[in-house]
């Protein structure tokens, strides 16, 4: 996460916005840094719906970013 942003914000609009659970970072990176993970299936759609939750919690938290990552994913999975 930028300097001044709190990766739990992050995870926090995820899970209460739009029910998907990020990781959080573990020791040092706790606060610094979330993941997407997954517990047994995972298909390019729900790979696609996180990515997309991710871009919306960071807008949602006016997180400085770059926007167009769910784009470059499908221009990827579909080639």
């Amino acid at each position: 996460m930028p300097e001044g942003h709190d990766a739990e914000a992050i995870r926090k609009t995820a899970r209460n916005r739009f029910n998907v659970s990020l990781g959080g970072g573990l020791g040092a990176l706790n606060g610094k840094v979330f993941r997407i993970g997954h517990l047994g299936d995972l298909n390019e759609p729900m790979l696609l719906g996180a990515l997309t939750v991710v871009e919306m919690a960071l807008r949602i938290n006016n997180v400085p970013h770059a926007r167009g990552g769910v784009d470059a994913a499908m221009d990827y999975l579909a080639a």
